[in-house]
């Protein structure tokens, strides 16, 4: 298991999940980005949350993907839930 979901982590995922239009600079600082602005729907952020519990083993309720409105909520998120599920292994 990871220790650290990080803003690359997510930004691979998001380009595998759904892809990134030609408009989106995902290279640029985009933790603060409402990911609508940056091109992903509801549905891409499903997917994008199904790929990370694949990739981590970790289970994400959709309200938390969907209600996280940028990638730094999301990975505080996710981050979170890695923190529980490691405590939880020990």
């Amino acid at each position: 298991m990871a220790d650290e979901f990080t803003i690359e982590d997510l930004r691979r995922i998001l380009r595998a999940a759904a892809g990134a239009d030609e408009g989106t600079h995902l290279t640029t600082d985009i933790h603060d980005a409402a990911f609508d602005e940056l091109g992903y729907d509801s549905l891409a952020l499903l997917e994008t949350g199904s790929r990370i519990e694949r990739e981590y083993g970790i289970s994400l309720d959709d309200s938390t993907v969907i209600e996280a409105r940028t990638p730094r909520v999301l990975l505080a998120a996710v981050n979170a839930r890695l923190s529980i599920e490691k405590r939880l292994v020990k």
